[in-house]
């Protein structure tokens, strides 16, 4: 067991702290809001691709190979969901850094959801199941512990972009440089959004 387990650590943490649009998301919104504001964003981004493991271990996830339609499908309401939400970040005004901001974040449950309609995460899932899961009596229980190792990993590396935002944020001194960030946030969540998308 410890030798399926040590392999799929490595794999989650490079899963997990590489750049991508759930990482943006955490980055923007820990430097605009902070870290205790962000954290709904990453138990729910963490929860969600862990859920997304369970399930996949379950059978659940077999639709999306056997129904490639579901998948286009479920890809272009994601790539619809984060294409609003960089316009959200790159149109946000310098303001929002304030704590009591009637700005409405993404929350718990958005960042779980944003992981259950993005079919790369399901298809890392079915990746993981297929790789790290082996046969007979023991398969759930290992998709149990799979699944538990991933949220706990993906949980440091997620704060540790959340504190990198924190940092940026202290640096955001006016607003016109709080205006550039924002902008840039979003440019960049667009673009990873668009080419993950078209590769």
């Amino acid at each position: 067991m410890l030798s399926t387990f040590v392999p799929f650590m490595l794999f989650a943490f490079v899963a997990c702290i590489t750049p991508g649009p759930t990482n943006i998301l955490v980055l923007s919104n820990s430097a605009r809001y902070g870290f205790k504001a962000t954290l709904p964003i990453i138990l729910g981004a963490c929860a969600g691709a862990a859920g997304i493991v369970l399930l996949v271990g379950c059978g659940v996830g077999q639709s999306l190979v056997q129904l490639p339609r579901v998948q286009t499908v479920m890809q272009w309401v994601g790539v619809a969901w984060l294409s609003y939400l960089a316009w959200r970040i790159f149109s946000a005004p310098p303001h929002v850094m304030e704590e009591q901001t009637t700005h409405k974040r993404l929350g718990l449950l958005g960042a779980a959801s944003l992981q259950l309609i993005n079919p790369k995460s399901w298809m890392m899932a079915l990746a993981v199941v297929s790789v790290f899961v082996g046969d007979g009596t023991e398969q759930q229980k290992q998709v149990l512990y799979l699944s538990l190792i991933f949220f706990l990993i993906s949980l440091p590396c997620l704060s540790t972009w959340a504190l990198l935002g924190v940092a940026s944020g202290r640096a955001l001194a006016s607003a016109r440089v709080i205006v550039g960030f924002n902008r840039c946030m979003g440019i960049v969540l667009l673009g990873s959004t668009w080419l993950g998308a078209l590769t």
